[in-house]
């Protein structure tokens, strides 16, 4: 375990001051390998599926070979429901160390995914945006941009050449600015030099977070961040997990219960979107959204 709880402090004084921190071999050796295993087999299980899917909070972003010539994964969300490998990783001992000098010793899960950027996709990159937009539900969450972290784990190496993260330092302290705020999704077109400079950003303030496998980068709800489609041939399996202090929503699923691993509970619990409850069956996702 690289983690130690002096690096979690550092981390932890980082991302309250510019709004990320990037934690080199936040895992190594063994564990890097089987996180990278246990991806593989994620996306050849959701490869199964002919188009999008989603089982209860399970669901396998698909873009379709009758759309795209070739059938491609972009993402897994909330894949701990078919691995016990993920299951356990999402609240393994590192996370309890990192995540305990910003959010203390109770915390849930909101998201967790895998994004993928396979060569060839096409729709890879995501326009720089703060991922507060994506709480839609504001009135289940208190406090919510100061609750929350997002950790962003390097499966495959992560690149300029194949869509690594960018960060703008110190936005989190100016609020909402409404970037990319048109159209249904972020990963439709990219944004432009003049939309960032409309909202006071400019391509120097730009940090690229290069990643080895086993780095981690934090970021919060209100630090505007995108990333680049992948222009290169090896792919950027990268792993998201956000997370909240427990005391501030009532959705969620539990992580650390004072300071201890907990694992799912017997059926999912409502998280983000509200499909859990409207329709928790297996079911494929009639939404070209890439159209």
């Amino acid at each position: 375990m690289s983690i130690t709880p002096k690096i979690a402090r550092q981390a932890a004084d980082q991302y309250r001051e510019e709004g990320y921190a990037l934690v080199p071999q936040f895992i190594d050796g063994d564990v890097v390998l089987a996180v990278q295993k246990e991806a593989d087999r994620v996306y050849r299980e959701a490869l199964r599926h002919p188009s999008t899917w989603r089982h209860g909070n399970l669901a396998y972003e698909i873009l379709p070979e009758t759309d795209f010539g070739k059938r491609y994964v972009i993402q897994a969300y909330w894949m701990a429901w078919m691995s016990n490998f993920f299951e356990a990783f999402r609240r393994s001992e590192p996370f309890r160390i990192l995540l305990e000098p910003i959010l203390g010793r109770e915390v849930k899960q909101i998201a967790q995914q895998i994004h993928w950027k396979p060569p060839g996709a096409g729709l890879t990159g995501y326009r720089f945006h703060q991922d507060i937009r994506f709480r839609a539900q504001p009135d289940a969450f208190r406090d919510i941009a100061a609750s929350s972290v997002t950790a962003g784990l390097a499966i495959d190496p992560s690149t300029r050449n194949n869509g690594c993260l960018q960060v703008v330092p110190g936005s989190h302290k100016r609020g909402y600015l409404g970037l990319s705020d048109e159209g249904d999704t972020i990963m439709k077109g990219l944004t432009t030099q003049e939309e960032l400079a409309t909202h006071g950003i400019h391509q120097d303030d730009i940090v690229w977070l290069e990643q080895d496998p086993g780095d981690l980068a934090l970021w919060g709800l209100l630090t505007v961040h995108g990333s680049l489609p992948n222009t290169s041939e090896q792919d950027r399996a990268f792993a998201l997990s956000s997370y909240v202090r427990a005391d501030t929503t009532d959705r969620g699923e539990w992580v650390f219960k004072n300071g201890v691993s907990t694992p799912l509970g017997p059926t999912p619990r409502l998280c983000k979107f509200e499909e859990l409850h409207e329709r928790p069956d297996p079911h494929y996702v009639d939404d070209k959204w890439y159209a």
